[in-house]
């Protein structure tokens, strides 16, 4: 039997490492908010929801997720988004929408707002994309599925599936959140135009 004398330096050790990453910072990062000017609302247009963007769990907190050739993936324990993902895209579809000045208002879906169609989706992938074997640049990609419904019959009357992957212009934290920025608008202005498209030739 071990002498409990030998325990005493491992059980500090474990509790010094504890304490130093319990105190190691954990930084934010936002997306920037697109500054496109909103045009004017169509008093006859119709009124839009945009309903929830679910994820999957691996989604569902704000942790910054990234993925390491085919089938590895993790998360970066210390450095998050401010928001989780599937709100953050939901606001920025939110913001696309009201751009195009198809309608004649733009909401978020709830239990009080009413509406001709209600946008909702599904948010698949939101990473960071990395191939060590080929050492290839980093990359972000966005995988995102959206229907629309038609509020009065409450059937699907268009669907579409976006994925795009976009360029780190380098290997640090700071570059993937640029990365992504750009990622997501490129992803919701497609997703917008081909909303306001369908809608216009109903």
């Amino acid at each position: 039997m071990y002498p409990k004398a030998s325990l005493y330096p491992i059980a500090f050790a474990a509790l010094l490492t504890a304490s130093c990453a319990a105190t190691r910072p954990v930084h934010y990062y936002a997306l920037a908010a697109a500054s496109a000017p909103t045009n004017p609302a169509r008093p006859d247009g119709p009124t839009l929801l945009v309903g929830v963007i679910i994820t999957p769990e691996s989604l569902q907190d704000a942790r910054i997720r990234y993925r390491a050739g085919a089938n590895a993936t993790g998360s970066y324990e210390y450095h998050r988004w401010a928001e989780r993902p599937g709100a953050m895209v939901r606001d920025s579809l939110l913001r696309a929408l009201r751009v195009s000045g198809q309608y004649q208002r733009v909401l978020e879906s709830s239990s009080s707002a009413i509406g001709d169609q209600m946008v909702r989706g599904k948010l698949n992938e939101f990473a960071e994309v990395d191939d060590p074997a080929i050492r290839t640049p980093i990359k972000t990609r966005i995988s995102l599925h959206l229907e629309l419904i038609d509020t009065k019959t409450n059937r699907s009357v268009w669907d579409h599936h976006f994925e795009r992957e976009e360029p780190a212009s380098g290997k640090t934290i700071e570059d993937v959140v640029q990365s992504m920025d750009r990622n997501l608008q490129q992803v919701v202005n497609a997703a917008a135009a081909e909303i306001d498209r369908f809608l216009a030739g109903r």
